[in-house]
């Protein structure tokens, strides 16, 4: 699966460490920044990263920040971009299932690495359901014209 990837200074340390693990399960994986541990602007490197999931150049995009909730922001207001903010392994599972979310926001501070990991792992593996979740999640979709 190509996985774009974007964090803020606060996920930095675990954004290094989850590249290596997503490329050594065989992902192709595009770093989006940050590259450090000084303060920076999570929208800097978020915005690029959800917006090559909404161009069909990533299949997927992780964006990780502090608490997850200014990156799931920003990723929604990109055309195309469903992006979910998730507290458990049952929410990654369920956000995927029922809204086919294509985006996943974490909050980096606010979980154990096996946690998120967890979270991730789950959500990567899912799949969407269709069906009445399909009607529901075109309902949605149908703002981007809208608004």
């Amino acid at each position: 699966m190509k996985i774009a990837i974007a964090c803020d200074h606060a996920a930095y340390d675990f954004k290094t460490n989850l590249i290596s693990i997503l490329e050594k399960e065989g992902h192709a994986v595009t770093d989006y920044g940050c590259s450090g541990n000084e303060s920076c602007d999570y929208p800097d490197f978020g915005i690029p990263a959800a917006d090559a999931v909404s161009k069909g150049e990533a299949d997927r995009a992780l964006l990780i920040c502090n608490n997850g909730i200014g990156m799931s922001i920003l990723a929604n207001k990109i055309r195309g971009v469903i992006a979910a903010l998730v507290y458990s392994v049952e929410t990654a599972k369920m956000t995927r299932q029922h809204h086919n979310s294509n985006v996943l926001c974490l909050g980096a501070q606010q979980f154990s690495e096996d946690d998120l990991l967890k979270f991730i792992d789950e959500w990567l593996k899912e799949e969407f359901e269709g069906g009445r979740h399909d009607r529901r999640i075109g309902k949605a979709r149908a703002l981007e014209d809208e608004w």
